[in-house]
């Protein structure tokens, strides 16, 4: 009974976050010469993460961060996914003559996932983690890195903790991030097709986040980058996989064993 009334709870704190979010709609920061555009989605996060916090988690918010929620809410939030994966293939169709013609980039930018092992690996080492340097820059720590993983090593191993960590760090933010260094991006040069592009990291968060933010920028645009981000989306869900059971892996169990000497 007492979980089901925390449930309520829950599902009536998300409609006032979102209401209130939406009712601050897009607030432009002007930072110089660069428009970053706030999004109604950086205002949910930013009000869920400190609502969240320890200091106002009592008495009715209690009950709304309980570990039941909180479990629910990470389980199923694949279903809130699906159907924005269903406008991402209604976001292609229209400009897919468009998309093939330069489809070999999309192929090519598959390779920029392999950054998160150049950069990353390095530097976690260096910071003093081992095994959990695996998990944490396998990738972005989307559904699939979370998901080979889990597999290969269970999510209570060094790797899971690493891969689970950049989880709840990318979902806080990552979105955040996206919806301000794309505007930057744009303001710095860089074309809006080949930022629509950038966008689709295997994120929906990030990707919305930061797609919404193009479109702030350039909104006679808005189809040309909702296509682009959602092809890039598709492809990266995709091909991503291949890249990292097939480059990825091999590529950091060398570079770790080089970084890591003896280390097993």
């Amino acid at each position: 009974m007492k979980s089901k009334q925390s449930f309520i709870y829950l599902l009536a704190f998300v409609l006032i976050v979102i209401a209130v979010s939406e009712f601050i709609g897009i607030q432009a920061v002007k930072v110089g010469s660069v428009k970053i555009s706030l999004l109604p989605l950086v205002f949910a996060i930013l009000i869920t993460m400190i609502l969240g916090l320890s200091i106002f988690r009592k008495g009715f918010m209690k009950k709304i961060y309980s570990e039941a929620n909180v479990a629910f809410s990470s389980k199923y939030l694949i279903f809130i996914m699906l159907p924005l994966m269903a406008r991402y293939g209604a976001d292609v169709a229209p400009r897919i003559e468009e998309i093939l013609k330069v489809g070999w980039v999309f192929i090519i930018q598959e390779i920029g996932n392999l950054g998160t092992i150049l950069l990353g690996l390095p530097i976690a080492i260096l910071l003093g983690l081992r095994r959990e340097a695996i998990g944490s820059t396998l990738g972005l720590g989307r559904e699939g890195e979370l998901a080979y993983i889990s597999e290969k090593y269970t999510l209570d191993s060094d790797e899971g903790r690493g891969v689970l960590s950049l989880y709840i760090i990318g979902t806080l933010f990552g979105t955040l991030f996206f919806s301000i260094i794309a505007p930057i991006m744009h303001a710095s040069g860089f074309s809006i097709e080949a930022l629509a592009m950038a966008s689709g990291v295997g994120s929906a968060s990030m990707m919305t986040g930061s797609s919404s933010a193009l479109i702030a920028t350039a909104p006679d645009m808005e189809q040309t980058i909702n296509s682009y981000a959602a092809a890039s989306q598709l492809l990266t869900s995709f091909l991503g996989t291949y890249t990292m059971v097939f480059l990825a892996v091999p590529l950091q169990r060398f570079m770790y064993k080089l970084l890591v000497r003896g280390d097993k």
